[in-house]
């Protein structure tokens, strides 16, 4: 059911987090760069720079939880979009955050529409995405996706 995602997870010592059966990101590359949102103030860890995502629904898998989300964040053609993996990067108090990784069919950047879930858009180099104020989840596990990714000259 859409929508049916949508709650928090109460973890140990007050923990929190978003997505009653988990939750995904999109680590979308255009090249060289990668589609990141400055998340509105108003959301969780708002005004911190992560990859677009959020809670997944019952039925979803994380690549379609990640593109819908990213869809609804992004105004993004899923057209466009390439899946290449997934990678688990956050397993807790029976929660867990998967990052998709993926990279625009053609390597380039492609257009973008914010929801007002976002301060800003913006396609960042790989070798620049630590110059941001990072949401920390995306920070802890940033190392482990980089190591998975694509590079293209």
């Amino acid at each position: 059911m859409l929508g049916d995602g949508n709650g928090w997870v109460h973890g140990a010592g007050g923990a929190k987090y978003w997505g009653l059966y988990g939750a995904a990101g999109l680590f979308l590359q255009a090249g060289g760069t990668v589609l990141m949102q400055h998340r509105a103030w108003w959301t969780a860890q708002g005004g911190t720079w992560g990859i677009p995502g959020g809670a997944r629904d019952s039925h979803e898998t994380a690549a379609e939880a990640a593109i819908r989300e990213t869809v609804e964040e992004c105004g993004i053609d899923p057209a466009l979009v390439e899946v290449r993996g997934e990678l688990l990067t956050t397993e807790r108090d029976g929660w867990n955050y998967t990052t998709v990784l993926a990279h625009t069919s053609g390597g380039e950047q492609i257009p973008l529409e914010a929801n007002e879930e976002s301060e800003e858009l913006r396609w960042v180099p790989l070798d620049n995405l630590r110059e941001l104020p990072l949401h920390p989840g995306f920070a802890a596990s940033l190392d482990a996706v980089l190591r998975h990714t694509v590079t293209h000259d």
